[in-house]
């Protein structure tokens, strides 16, 4: 079967590797999922798509939407809470170009499961069940989850969802290992995602807290996961699945990138954003990615407050580069800045 083949093929060792990007809502578009997957990152899910389709046509949910010329497969991440809705949504993305859809039950952000979106249905099994019945029924497509290990500390629930998962046709399951009441506090759990593992048969994505080559090595074999997901320790450092993807063929550590490095791929990704984007949102979206790129950096504080004021992406990339320019005259290195983020 068609779904088969696609998971099959995402979860071969010997056509791609096991680290993947995680979806973020505001940050994995697709310039960023591109960039990742240029520096080695075996697969990318798009940021989480609304199942209302009365949003459908919105400014936010067409960029959101928009894989064009991006290297397959092709993975839709969809929120809502209604399995109407959400089935209708998958067929969209599908018809869109999608070749996998990702259900979110895991976006812990207040305005999300104030609607009873993301982590939020956690609270009611039933839907979630009704939920997963509906999408994978609507489409031809595997059918992935991605959660969290329940709604509220002291009321895991993640091994009855994984299993309903299972019993639903869920082709795989992406695990993040903290509640949604924990959101991104606390540490993740990796005794739960090693126990949801061991319980269920289809692939597991271990996702929480991988931040290094060392954390990527050890969440892999202590948990038995089938692949790792990276997220925020990857915004303003896309290099890191190179650094990871090299120490688990190897052992060995690769080279930070130097400061030159740092400025062409910065470079680069700004100007993907100013062409996806336009002048007005590629110019305020590409803010947050320059600030991620220079934590660490010389005076980079101060040259961050100074780049928020610029209005045009003219004039931002002229002061990134000028920024990058004064501290390759001053002999930056990458040693100065593992020391200045210590």
């Amino acid at each position: 079967m068609m779904k088969n083949k696609v998971i099959d093929e995402l979860f071969d060792k010997t056509k791609r590797n096991q680290i993947w990007v995680a979806p973020m809502a505001g940050v994995t578009d697709r310039p960023f999922r591109t960039l990742c997957k240029h520096f080695g990152a075996g697969h990318a899910v798009s940021e989480m798509m609304t199942a209302d389709k009365t949003l459908r046509m919105s400014k936010k949910s067409l960029y959101r939407a928009n894989f064009d010329g991006e290297i397959a497969p092709i993975s839709a991440q969809i929120a809502g809470s209604d399995p109407v809705e959400l089935a209708e949504a998958a067929r969209y993305q599908v018809a869109n170009g999608a070749q996998i859809v990702d259900i979110n039950m895991g976006c812990p952000a207040k305005k999300v499961c104030n609607k009873l979106a993301g982590s939020a249905l956690l609270q009611d099994e039933d839907l979630v069940a009704r939920i997963l019945d509906a999408v994978v029924e609507a489409v031809d497509v595997p059918v992935t989850l991605k959660t969290r290990l329940g709604f509220k500390n002291g009321e895991e629930n993640i091994l009855r969802i994984a299993k309903q998962a299972e019993q639903s046709g869920i082709a795989a399951l992406a695990l993040h290992g903290r509640t949604r009441e924990d959101m991104y506090l606390n540490t993740a759990r990796y005794d739960l995602i090693k126990e949801v593992k061991n319980l269920i048969s289809i692939p597991l994505i271990a996702n929480g807290d991988i931040d290094t080559p060392e954390k990527a090595r050890f969440v892999l074999d202590y948990t038995g996961a089938d692949a790792i997901m990276i997220g925020r320790a990857a915004q303003g450092r896309p290099w890191i699945f190179r650094e990871i993807q090299h120490y688990l063929a190897t052992g060995e550590y690769l080279a930070a990138p130097d400061i030159t490095e740092i400025k062409d791929v910065l470079i680069g990704h700004l100007a993907e954003l100013y062409q996806f984007y336009g002048e007005y949102s590629g110019c305020r979206i590409a803010r947050k990615h320059i600030a991620w790129y220079t934590k660490g950096l010389r005076n980079s504080n101060e040259f961050r407050q100074s780049m928020y004021q610029v209005e045009s992406t003219s004039e931002q990339a002229k002061v990134v580069a000028a920024y990058f320019d004064a501290l390759l005259a001053f002999g930056q290195n990458m040693a100065d800045v593992q020391v200045a983020s210590a």
